[in-house]
């Protein structure tokens, strides 16, 4: 492993480089995202814990590396006080508000970049965790997910409407909520949108699409994503588009051809797609700055 690689890892686990940076500086350097991945387990991915550098910083509400403040809050659900992780801007003034749901593998690192960068884009940004009341996600990708299949379900959609509420009234809050979310988090930003008619605008990516008697209940616009190999999901999108149509709601959907359920989890080289994740991600904050102004 030669200098550049070496200073590159100590100045990740001083927590002076992002985990985004990070990944893509040690692909350069590689040569290969899937070197780089395997590479990556030596600095303690995919969930580390709360204890590191980074996530110390986080916890005490500072400025990190991202050029953000971040930190963990608490706020009231319905099953309880709801754990989350939130990032804004440095500066205290009001800003929109964005919701991240994340995958069934729960609140991980890679969401937490995924918030980050939200609030390096001009948000107010929170992601609940969805097993706080099991004490939080688990290190374990695979615990996690046996975990969040057991939630119930409408208990589980309440504790995410809470944190539109909780938004809609926090101090750096302008207001505007919108919601995006990922494979499950993006069936559970559906959720939010048909269950919260205060939310501003949704933005689902690759999630199981809602029952068509369900949408005329959805009051936010919809920016929807999807990968064009990912037949499962996509088997849904024809009806939930006559449904958008009929019931006369603004939408907008993308079908990212060649591209892979969960195209925009860059942690995941099997299934991230550069190209498609940049993409969505220009029209998801074009979208979020259009409809939360």
């Amino acid at each position: 492993m030669d200098n550049k690689i070496n200073d590159l890892f100590n100045g990740y686990r001083r927590g002076e480089v992002t985990r985004r940076d990070f990944l893509k500086k040690l692909t350069l350097y590689t040569g290969s995202v899937a070197a780089a991945t395997t590479l990556l387990s030596f600095a303690n991915e995919p969930n580390p814990p709360l204890s590191d550098a980074n996530s110390t910083a986080e916890a005490a509400g500072k400025k990190d590396k991202s050029g953000v403040v971040s930190e963990f809050i608490t706020y009231p659900g319905a099953s309880g006080e709801m754990k989350a992780f939130l990032a804004r801007p440095v500066k205290k003034k009001k800003y929109p508000a964005v919701i991240v749901v994340h995958e069934i593998f729960g609140l991980n690192q890679h969401i937490r970049d995924v918030v980050q960068r939200f609030a390096q884009e001009g948000f107010l940004t929170i992601a609940p965790d969805a097993l706080s009341s099991q004490g939080g996600t688990p290190d374990d990708n695979s615990k996690a997910a046996s975990m969040i299949r057991e939630l119930d379900g409408e208990t589980t959609t309440k504790n995410y409407v809470a944190a539109v509420k909780y938004l809609k009234t926090h101090p750096l809050s302008t207001g505007k909520v919108g919601c995006t979310g990922f494979c499950w988090g993006g069936a559970m930003t559906n959720k939010v949108a048909v269950n919260e008619p205060e939310l501003d605008a949704a933005v689902p990516y690759y999630g199981t699409t809602p029952a068509s008697e369900d949408v005329p209940k959805i009051k936010a616009p919809i920016l929807a994503h999807y990968a064009g190999e990912d037949a499962r999901i996509n088997e849904g999108i024809p009806a939930f588009e006559e449904a958008l149509k009929k019931a006369g709601k603004e939408y907008r959907i993308f079908v990212y051809e060649g591209a892979k359920h969960a195209f925009n989890n860059d942690s995941n080289p099997e299934r991230y797609d550069a190209q498609a994740a940049k993409l969505a991600w220009e029209r998801t904050i074009a979208f979020f700055k259009e409809k939360l102004k």
